[in-house]
């Protein structure tokens, strides 16, 4: 199959297409840089033409109140252009349990992106992951104070960012869900835990301590970031640190 993958260069989108390409089909990355822009919508004509399947990884480049209006603007355009190129499966990656706290503008903006999709006029897959690993280096320096780093005891399950591609490029080679799959990693942690874990492993003295109000994953009640019931990735956290 041809199939276009729209932020094809970012984490996400490399894998996806190396991982397409080695099943045998022609896969296209695209995105701002080589010409596909999803928010003026040009270039997204091109991009689609004659593919079988649209793989959409582009994603808003801030996580406050703008990245609502970048998920309807580039689905929107997306959708209109893939519909008028006759492709007949659109795949997205959103985030397991983002229905579930709409405190935080960007979970919000990413549960209106599967709405527009599964709303639209295409077969439509969407995969939701779990927190990546590629991301604890991040959320570590959100709340880093001194020799403290303060972080919530919020249950996380990790995937590692390769095992998200996997998924993704597998749903996208497949017929369309009309529905989600969810991924997952093989553990969970609670964050304050996995902090530990990771600045034990890189020989890092600061101390982690829990606190509920720290950082963006705060607004988390329970353990909806977690799903016992999804599509287990193979990589453990501890392998992937080393």
């Amino acid at each position: 199959m041809k199939i276009a993958v729209i932020g094809g260069t970012g984490l996400i989108g490399s894998q996806v297409v190396k991982n397409l390409n080695a099943a045998g089909h022609e896969a296209v990355p695209h995105s701002k840089s080589t010409g596909a822009d999803v928010i003026s919508g040009q270039g997204l004509d091109q991009a689609v033409t004659g593919a079988d399947v649209v793989v959409n990884l582009t994603n808003s480049p801030t996580f406050d109140e703008a990245s609502p209006a970048f998920f309807q603007t580039s689905v929107d355009n997306l959708l209109a252009a893939a519909h008028k190129g006759g492709v007949g499966h659109f795949v997205i990656l959103s985030i397991v349990g983002a229905r579930q706290v709409p405190e935080l503008d960007y979970y919000r903006a990413k549960v209106l992106q599967e709405n527009i999709l599964a709303a639209g006029p295409i077969p439509y897959s969407i995969v939701r992951a779990t927190q990546f690993m590629e991301f604890m280096d991040a959320v570590l320096s959100w709340t880093a104070d001194g020799d403290t780093v303060r972080l919530p005891a919020t249950p996380i399950q990790p995937i590692a960012a390769k095992d998200v591609a996997d998924a993704v490029a597998e749903v996208a080679a497949g017929t369309p869900l009309n529905g989600i799959r969810n991924i997952a990693g093989p553990e969970v942690f609670t964050l304050d835990e996995l902090g530990r874990i990771t600045l034990s492993h890189k020989g890092d003295n600061r101390t982690v301590v829990i606190d509920p109000t720290a950082g963006m994953f705060a607004a988390v009640k329970g353990d909806v970031l977690t799903d016992k019931d999804a599509h287990r990735a193979p990589t453990r956290y501890a392998d992937w640190l080393s």
